[in-house]
C-alpha cells in the first residue's frame, strides 16, 4: 500500500477508512457523477481533497441526489480560509476541526452556501475576543437576528432564520452552530428527543473554547456560558445527545456507532447518570442477538424511542440514561417483550422473547420521571455585568424589531390585492406569514395574476405557512404553470389540495413539474394517468431504497431523487406523489399513515412498494374505530386531546406504530376512524404537577370492513391542591394607559390567574401560546388573568396588541422590576427556574397553585385547578 502525506493529522488507518468510505460514495451516486466529482478535476490543494473527501465520505444519500459538487467546494475553501483568519484557527485540534467546523449540515435544514456571509457578520465583531467571548458575543448577534416561535418540523437553513426573524428551537440553534462555525469555533446542536417531565423536546447548543466545552441557549444570550432557562430541565432528562456525520471515536459516551454517523451520549454534562444494560432472551433462557431494544419515554400521549439499540451477540443492549421510568420494548422477527422500568432501582434488566400478538383489556401504570435537584452555586453576576447584558438583549430586540418593520404590512397588501384583483384579506394572510420573503411572494401573485387570476393565490395559500418564507418565483411558477392545465379536469378541492399543491411532506419544495413533464413521453404519462400502480410497480423495481441517516427521512428532492435512482423510503414515497401531481393524477401521502396513495376512480388507493418495508407491504382493508367518551368521565379528568393525552398505534412487526392526526384534534367522538386492520393499543396519560403521568393502555381488535368500539378513558388524575402561602393585593402595577392599579383591584375576589413573564424567552412564549389556545374555556370561566411584564421587558418590540388570540379577560401590566412577586419565588428551586411565574390564586387570595420555568401543559393545569377551586363553593352549598 502506498503511504499518503498526512492531512488533519489523520493516521494512514484514517486515511484509508475516508477513502474507501469516498469510494462508495462514488459509486451510489454514479448517476450523478459529473455534477458531483468533476470538481477533483481541479486544481486543489491537499487540505481541499481531503476535506472534499471527508465530506463525501459520509454524505447522506439525499444530499448527494440534491446538491452539486460546487457548492461543497466553495464551502470548504471558505472554511479553510476562515481557519486560518480566525486567531484561534491554530489551537483547534485537527479531530475537532473535522467533526465540528468543517461539516455543512447541522440539522435537516436545506443547504446554502452560507459560510462565508455568516463570517462576513461576525469577524469583525469577534476577533479581538477570547474565544469564550467570541461565543457569547455571536450569541447576542443570532439574538438580533432571530427568537423563537413554535413551527411545523420541517427545519429552514440559517439565511431563511435570519430573513425571517424567528424560528422553532431547533432552527434557532442550527443558526447558532453554523454562526460559530463560520468563525472557527467548534460547535455542535445537542438535544433531548423528549423531555421526561413534561411534553415537548427542546434544542440548544455546545461550543467549544480552549479545552472545554460550554452550553449556550441558541438566541437567548446569557451574560456568561453554561446558563439557561433549560438548565433545570436538563437535569430531569433522560437523554441529551447529538449526531456527527462520521465514525466518531470520543471521548464522549457513545449511544450508537453506525456506518454512517455516530450518536454520542452527553446527559452526563447535564444530569446524574446510570448506565442500563438490557439482557434479551428467548424462551429457553438463550441470549438473543440483533434485537431491537427500543428504549421508550412517554411524551405526547405516546412511548417515544429515545434510543433504539441492537443487542450483541451475548443478547445484551447497554444505555446510559437518567434516573427516571423507561419503557423497554425488545422485538425480533415480530416476537416481543416489554418491561416498564425504573433506572433507580438497578442496573440489570431481563426481557425474556416471548410475545407474538398482544394483550387484551387495559393496563395501568406510572411513568416517573427524574426528581428535581439544584444546580451547582455559581458566584453572581455583578451589577455592571448584569446591567451590560440587559441593555444588550435590549438592542437586540431593538435590531430585530426595526428589522421586522422593513416587511411588507397590511396597506401595501391592500394595496397590491386591489391592483391585482385579489382578495384582501386572503392576499393579506399569505404576505404577514411571509415576513421576510413577503417581496418575493408579493412579486410573484403581481407578476402571475393578471394572467391566471386566483390560482396563483391559491397555490401560495395550499403551502404551510413556513414554505411562504424561503419558497421562490422560480418554483412557485413550476407548480403554478405545470398545474394548471388539469384545473378544468378536477374538482377545485382536490386540484388545489393535491395537484396544485407543491408540499407533499415536509421536504423542501422545489421545483419538479415541468421536469417531469418533459422527462415522460405522452404515451407513458397516459399509461401512469390509466393506472398509476405502473408508476409504482416502475420505482419499486428501478430506484434502490437506501436507509442512512434516520432524521433526514423524507428530505429528498424529487427531481433530486429520481436523478440518482436512489433515496429513502419517504423520499422515494415523496418522488411517487410529484411524479403524479405533474402528470395530473391526485396524489397524497396518507394523513395517518403517511403512505403513498393516488385518486382513481372517485377513492384514494394505496400505492404498493414492497422495498424498505418490514414486513413487505400488501394490501390491507380496512375497517373502522369509534370512539366513545367514558361512561363515568369526572369533572376532573381532561377533554380527550389527540398527541395531548391520547394516541392510539398499530402494531406492526413487534413494535407499535403512532397513526398520525393533528396535534389537539378534539372532535374525535364526531365519527369512526378509518384505520387499517390489525392489532391496536391506545395510550391515555394524565401528568401530574410533578411530571409524573398516570398511564392507561386500552388493547384493541380492528377487523376489515367491520366497526370496533372502544371506549376512551383516563385513570383518577389524583389532584392535588394545597394552599401554598397568599397574594399581596396591594401590589402597585401599571396599567398599559399610564394609571396605576393595584394587584387586588385587577384580581377580583372569586379567583384568578395571574403570572409574570419575560416575553421574549422560549418559556414565555410556550405559556402565552398554552393560554391562547384555551382561550375559550378560560373566558367562560370569566377569572381576571393578569400577565405581568416588567419595565426592561416591556420596551423594545414589545406589544400587547400582538397577542390578538389571548381571552378577553387577559390584561397585560407593567411591573417595576418585577418588585411585585411573591417572596418564595426567591428560594432556589424557583429562582433558577426563571421565568414565566404562574399563579392560579381561590377567592381568598391564597395561592393554590404555581409553576415557574418551562414547563409544557402549565395553561391547562392552571384551568383545571381554577375550575376545581371555583366549583368548590358551589359544591359545599348543595350539600348544606
Amino acid at each position: 500500500m502506498t503511504l499518503q502525506t498526512s492531512v488533519f493529522s489523520l493516521d494512514q488507518k484514517a486515511m484509508d477508512h475516508i477513502e474507501r468510505k469516498f469510494r462508495e460514495k462514488q459509486l451510489i451516486a454514479a448517476a450523478r457523477a459529473q455534477e458531483l466529482f468533476d470538481i477533483f478535476q481541479q486544481k486543489l490543494t491537499l487540505e481541499e481533497t481531503w476535506a472534499l473527501k471527508y465530506l463525501f465520505a459520509y454524505m447522506p444519500v439525499n444530499d448527494l441526489a440534491d446538491y452539486d459538487g460546487s457548492l461543497f467546494l466553495s464551502h470548504v475553501r471558505r472554511t479553510l480560509d476562515i481557519r486560518g483568519r480566525v486567531p484561534w484557527g491554530e489551537r483547534v485540534p485537527d479531530h475537532l476541526f473535522l467533526h465540528f467546523v468543517l461539516p455543512y449540515r447541522v440539522n435537516t435544514e436545506n443547504i446554502e452556501d452560507s459560510r462565508g456571509i455568516l463570517y462576513n457578520e461576525l469577524a469583525a465583531r469577534t476577533s479581538h475576543l477570547s474565544m469564550a467571548d467570541a461565543i457569547l458575543e455571536t450569541n447576542y448577534w443570532c439574538h438580533e437576528k432571530a427568537n423563537y416561535t413554535g413551527s411545523d418540523l420541517r427545519t429552514v437553513s440559517p439565511l431563511t432564520m435570519i430573513r425571517t426573524a424567528r424560528g422553532r428551537c431547533g432552527e434557532e440553534s442550527t443558526l447558532a452552530v453554523a454562526a460559530l462555525r463560520s468563525i472557527g469555533i467548534p460547535a455542535r446542536q445537542v438535544y433531548t428527543p423528549r423531555w421526561a417531565h413534561c411534553d415537548d423536546n427542546h434544542a440548544w447548543v455546545e461550543a467549544w473554547a480552549d479545552g472545554r466545552w460550554h452550553y449556550i441557549g441558541a438566541c437567548e444570550p446569557e451574560a456568561r456560558l453554561n446558563q439557561g432557562w433549560f438548565s433545570p430541565p436538563a437535569r430531569r432528562a433522560m437523554l441529551i445527545n447529538t449526531r456527527i456525520f462520521a465514525n466518531y471515536s470520543g471521548p464522549e459516551d457513545i449511544t450508537l456507532a453506525d456506518e454512517w454517523f455516530t450518536e454520542i451520549n452527553l446527559l452526563q454534562g447535564y444530569a446524574p447518570t446510570r448506565t442500563i444494560t438490557v439482557h434479551v432472551k428467548d424462551e429457553q433462557s438463550r441470549p438473543v442477538g440483533g434485537a431491537d431494544v427500543f428504549f421508550e419515554l412517554y411524551n405526547m400521549a405516546e412511548f417515544y424511542p429515545i434510543a433504539a439499540l441492537p443487542t450483541n451477540a451475548q443478547g445484551k443492549a447497554s444505555f446510559k440514561t437518567g434516573f427516571g421510568d423507561l419503557m423497554v420494548r425488545a422485538v425480533k422477527d415480530g416476537i416481543w417483550a416489554e418491561k416498564k422500568i425504573a433506572a433507580a432501582d438497578g442496573e440489570r434488566f431481563e426481557l425474556v422473547l416471548d410475545q407474538e400478538g398482544q394483550p387484551s383489556g387495559t393496563a395501568d401504570f406510572d411513568m416517573v420521571p427524574p426528581p428535581e435537584l439544584p444546580g451547582e452555586t455559581a458566584d453572581p453576576l455583578t451589577e455592571e455585568m448584569i446591567l451590560r447584558h440587559n441593555r444588550r438583549l435590549e438592542e437586540g430586540t431593538e435590531i430585530r424589531s426595526r428589522y421586522e418593520q422593513t416587511f411588507m404590512d397590511e396597506e401595501q397588501a391592500v394595496e397590491l390585492a386591489e391592483a391585482a384583483g385579489l382578495p384582501r384579506e386572503r392576499v393579506w394572510d399569505v404576505l404577514r406569514k411571509a415576513r421576510g420573503n413577503s417581496r418575493e411572494i408579493a412579486a410573484f401573485l403581481r407578476e402571475r395574476s393578471s394572467q391566471y387570476g386566483e390560482y396563483p393565490l391559491r397555490l401560495l395559500e395550499s403551502m404551510n405557512e413556513k414554505d411562504l418564507t424561503d419558497t421562490f418565483r422560480p418554483a412557485l411558477d413550476d407548480h403554478l404553470i405545470g398545474s394548471l392545465a388539469q384545473r378544468d379536469e378536477l374538482p377545485e378541492d382536490l386540484f388545489n389540495r393535491y395537484i396544485l399543491c407543491p408540499r407533499v411532506l415536509y421536504e423542501m419544495i422545489k421545483p419538479y413539474k415541468l421536469f417531469f413533464q418533459d422527462l415522460f413521453t405522452e404515451e407513458e404519462a397516459r399509461s401512469f394517468r390509466e393506472d398509476p400502480a405502473e408508476l409504482a410497480r416502475r420505482l419499486d423495481s428501478e430506484w434502490e431504497i437506501r436507509e442512512d441517516l434516520p432524521n433526514l427521512r423524507g428530505k429528498g428532492n424529487p427531481v433530486g431523487t429520481f436523478q440518482l435512482k436512489k433515496g429513502d423510503r419517504v423520499s422515494v414515497d415523496i418522488l411517487f406523489v410529484a411524479i403524479c401531481r405533474s402528470l395530473g393524477i391526485p396524489a397524497r401521502l396518507h394523513p395517518s399513515e403517511h403512505k403513498p396513495q393516488f385518486w382513481i376512480v372517485g377513492s384514494w388507493q394505496d400505492a404498493l412498494f414492497t422495498q424498505g418495508w418490514k414486513p413487505q407491504t400488501k394490501k390491507k382493508d380496512n375497517g373502522t374505530l369509534r370512539l366513545l367518551p367514558d361512561a363515568e368521565q369526572r369533572t376532573e379528568s381532561p377533554a380527550p386531546s389527540y398527541s395531548e393525552n391520547f394516541t392510539f398505534a398499530r402494531m406492526e412487526n413487534g413494535s407499535y406504530k403512532t397513526l398520525s392526526y393533528p396535534y389537539g384534534k378534539s372532535d374525535v367522538f364526531d365519527q369512526p376512524f378509518e384505520v387499517e386492520e390489525g392489532s391496536y393499543r391506545m395510550t391515555t396519560g394524565i401528568r401530574l404537577k410533578d411530571g409524573t403521568v398516570r398511564v392507561r393502555f386500552t388493547y384493541f381488535m380492528v377487523r376489515a370492513g367491520e366497526q370496533t368500539d372502544c371506549r376512551l378513558t383516563f385513570r383518577e388524575p389524583m389532584l392535588d391542591i394545597p394552599v401554598l402561602g397568599t397574594m399581596n393585593r396591594n401590589s402597585a402595577l401599571l396599567m398599559g394607559n399610564g394609571s396605576v392599579k393595584t394587584l387586588g383591584g385587577l384580581i377580583g375576589i372569586s379567583g384568578a390567574i395571574v403570572a409574570w413573564l419575560e416575553p421574549e424567552r422560549e418559556p414565555t412564549k410556550h405559556l402565552i401560546r398554552e393560554i391562547s389556545e384555551l382561550a375559550e374555556p378560560l373566558a367562560e370561566l370569566g377569572a381576571p388573568i393578569v400577565l405581568v411584564v416588567g419595565d426592561s421587558e416591556w420596551s423594545a418590540s414589545f406589544d400587547p396588541a400582538s397577542y390578538p388570540r389571548l381571552p378577553s379577560n387577559a390584561l397585560f401590566v407593567r411591573d417595576s422590576d418585577y418588585a411585585s412577586l411573591p417572596g418564595f419565588i426567591s428560594e432556589p428551586s424557583a429562582s433558577e427556574a426563571g421565568f414565566p411565574h404562574l399563579f392560579v390564586l381561590d377567592g381568598q387570595d391564597q395561592i393554590r397553585y404555581s409553576a415557574s420555568g418551562y414547563k409544557i401543559g402549565t395553561g391547562k393545569e392552571a384551568l383545571q385547578i381554577l375550575t376545581s377551586i371555583r366549583q368548590q363553593p358551589a359544591e359545599r352549598s348543595d350539600k348544606q
